[in-house]
């Protein structure tokens, strides 16, 4: 077998749509991540104060969520909500919603496994100095739950951002539009997504590396312990 690698890296076009693809693809995901993170907290928080009604409605939402396909989401979210709603917005901004929706609910069911693991002799001890229960959840459930859990956010944030190629069935130019419109007219698809994997390989170790970053930064109380 023949391998024609140069006809993706002689050609500026191809080099151009991949390293376009790449940064949407990452940016989308940190994207996604970061508000996924902050509507995860906040779901969570509604379960472990037992808000009425909301409670039940943010564990309706982690369980639909999470058992249904990415796609089937994807599709609801770019052609259901402007047929129901009747607004237009372009590919990416629906990949975007439909992506934070996903990992907020993963993240969310995360963080309420972490709050479990934050010793209630702490929390009795704060309720005992009067401290009020919203500021012992901010001060001390939160940031212990998030150290303690980063690992499988992290864990679960890479995963994610592994099956965000399948934005491009909605015609977002992403790394895998990128790698599926090269193969169209290269007809080299096994070059191709030997590309695709060797990026999306160093891609996922970049985010790694930022993300033990920020966990070094942020919780030096956790990595010294």
């Amino acid at each position: 077998m023949e391998f024609r690698f140069f006809e993706i890296y002689r050609n500026a076009e191809y080099l151009e749509l991949l390293l376009e693809g790449t940064l949407r693809s990452a940016l989308l995901s940190a994207g996604a991540g970061l508000i996924g993170l902050t509507i995860a907290i906040l779901l969570s928080a509604s379960r472990y104060f037992h808000v009425p009604v909301l409670a039940q409605v943010s564990a309706a939402f982690v369980e639909f969520i999470r058992n249904t396909p990415l796609i089937v989401q994807l599709f609801f979210v770019a052609f259901g909500l402007p047929m129901l709603f009747g607004y237009q917005w372009n590919f990416t901004a629906h990949a975007l919603l439909a992506l934070t929706i996903n990992f907020s609910a993963y993240f969310a069911e995360i963080l309420r496994a972490g709050y479990g693991s934050v010793p209630d002799g702490q929390i009795e001890a704060a309720t005992a100095l009067g401290v009020r229960k919203r500021l012992i959840f901010i001060k001390i459930v939160l940031p212990q739950a998030i150290g303690k859990m980063y690992a499988s956010l992290n864990s679960q944030f890479i995963f994610l951002f592994l099956t965000t190629g399948i934005i491009s069935e909605i015609g977002v130019r992403d790394l895998t539009y990128a790698g599926l419109y090269i193969d169209s007219r290269t007809f080299r698809s096994f070059e191709v997504f030997i590309v695709l994997t060797v990026i999306y390989l160093l891609t996922a170790f970049a985010f790694k590396g930022l993300l033990n970053l920020i966990y070094r930064t942020m919780f030096k109380w956790r990595a010294t312990a």
